[in-house]
Formats: C-alpha cells, structure tokens, sequence
C-alpha cells in the first residue's frame, strides 16, 4: 500500500472514531477551503459560460438524444 493510501485510511478511521465537534469542524473547514479554489474560473472561462448559457436561452443547442442519432447515422456511412 503506498503512502497516500495509507494515510487516507489513517484519517478515514480517526474521523469515524471520533466525536470531538471541534476537530470534525475543524476538517470540514479544511475541506471546505480545499475545495473552493476548484472552483475560481478566469475571465475566459466565465465569458464562455455566459456564452453557453446564452445560447441555451435562445435554444441553440442540440439534445443528447440528437447527437447520438447523428452520430450512429454518420457511423453508418463508414
């Protein structure tokens, strides 16, 4: 077992036994913290999404059911 897992295991065993509310707090933060920088876009990035929801608005966009029969026609054609 490599180290990563390791102490994965270590922390998923000290959280399940524990019942301190301070410290089970005090990782949710952590957690919490981590998890917020996957989620800070760039200016580019939020342009394209406004993009996209735009387009949704004014319906252009395809269903997942219209790809995928566009796609098995054109795989027909090979």
């Amino acid at each position: 077992m490599d180290i990563s897992a390791q102490i994965k295991d270590s922390l998923i065993s000290r959280i399940k036994n524990s019942d301190n509310l301070n410290f089970l707090k005090a990782l949710q933060t952590i957690f919490d913290a981590s998890e917020e920088s996957l989620y800070e876009l760039s200016a580019d990035q939020e342009k394209s999404i406004q993009t996209g929801r735009e387009q949704i608005k004014n319906g252009q966009f395809h269903t997942n059911e219209n790809v995928i029969s566009e796609m098995k026609e054109w795989l027909s054609k090979k």
